[in-house]
């Protein structure tokens, strides 16, 4: 058993070895050599703890010009306390997230203006015929669920996002093994050796998403992702006549933890698959700093319906710019079980489940 520094070719990107014939590392690939005092810098790189630096620097934020807001106005909801944003042609009478109603507080208040924004592409009445698009089939959809739910109360709402971009540099340290089996006439043998592997790198980050309102369900967001960026125009207030845009009730200092996760998760990721030809990898450590960290306040384009069918509520969302629809929809058990027929009790919870599974493909 041994632990060792593995240290790369800088020529061919090989793993080392010691020669103890020229007394010195040589790559086993391209016939490199290497001194032994040119490789103690390394050493002192796994030697030492790795920390992060991973803080922002983020300056890049509009202010709303003298005028802009005069025509809009802020709609508070009584049961969650968002604030709802329109022009002031546009009426909301129920909150699009819970439903519930709302009340006019009067004129917009100053805050941060909106970067860019994603136009709808898809209006109102295609994003009908996509709901209905989404019932179609479903043959354990109770009847009642179709004629109850309220078409016209699916509203299109722009949800605030930080967009935010980055540098990083990285350096991570990993835990490897290599397992050897062999044997003899008497016995079998595993030969287990352990490596400590350094690797450092860069990545660059555009537009990493992080949902700044709270009454947004995060799942119910990303399952409606991906939006194209690159159809991001600037924000004018023109773009928000006839539709509604959620106010942004999460700071961007607020968010950076989120991003932090994103981005040491990715670069950690792209580091460890160059750690190759080993049977086990394990993170040791890993520091990542950032740089040239600045965030894009847009606005991104969802229909949202809410309807309610034995006092549950269902919520259904599509995607504004590519037509992606999505939400849970209710499952009529006695359909179920005269779909099925009559099946013996031990199976019927495997088959309702098997189900169940394929009526909501």
């Amino acid at each position: 058993m041994s632990t060792l520094t593995e240290y790369k070719c800088p020529s061919c990107g090989g793993a080392l070895e010691f020669n103890s014939q020229v007394q010195k590392m040589k790559c086993p690939y391209c016939g490199s050599e290497f001194e032994m005092e040119a490789l103690k810098p390394l050493d002192s790189e796994t030697d030492k703890p790795i920390e992060d630096n991973m803080k922002w620097d983020i300056t890049s934020t509009d202010e709303w010009q003298e005028g802009e807001t005069e025509k809009m106005t802020v709609y508070i909801c009584k049961s969650c306390g968002g604030e709802i944003i329109a022009d002031d042609t546009t009426a909301a009478t129920s909150c699009p997230y819970c439903d519930n109603p709302v009340v006019i507080n009067g004129k917009f208040s100053q805050g941060l203006r909106p970067n860019v924004v994603i136009p709808f592409k898809y209006d109102k009445k295609q994003a009908k015929e996509q709901f209905k698009k989404h019932l179609t089939g479903k043959k354990l959809l109770p009847k009642v669920f179709k004629t109850e739910n309220h078409l016209d109360e699916i509203k299109g709402i722009y949800v605030p996002f930080w967009l935010l971009d980055a540098g990083a540099e990285a350096q991570a340290i990993f835990r490897t093994t290599r397992i050897r089996k062999y044997s003899d006439k008497n016995y079998d043998y595993v030969e287990s050796s352990y490596y400590d592997v350094y690797r450092a790198g860069s990545l660059g980050f555009e537009h990493i998403p992080v949902d700044s309102s709270t009454k947004m369900p995060d799942k119910l967001m990303e399952s409606i992702e991906p939006f194209s960026y690159e159809e991001a125009v600037d924000f004018q207030t023109a773009y928000l006549a006839g539709y509604l845009a959620d106010k942004y009730d999460v700071s961007v200092e607020e968010s950076e933890q989120r991003a932090n996760n994103r981005v040491k998760n990715t670069i950690g990721d792209a580091l460890k698959s160059t750690v190759t030809g080993y049977d086990i990898v394990t993170n040791q450590q890993m520091g990542v700093q950032l740089y040239n960290g600045k965030a894009v306040y847009a606005l991104y384009p969802v229909w949202i319906l809410n309807t309610t069918w034995n006092k549950q509520k269902y919520t259904f969302a599509m995607n504004g710019q590519t037509g992606k629809f999505v939400g849970d929809l209710p499952l009529d058990k006695n359909a179920l079980k005269k779909y099925l027929g009559i099946i013996t009790a031990a199976g019927t919870a495997a088959v309702m489940c098997a189900a169940y599974l394929l009526y909501l493909l």
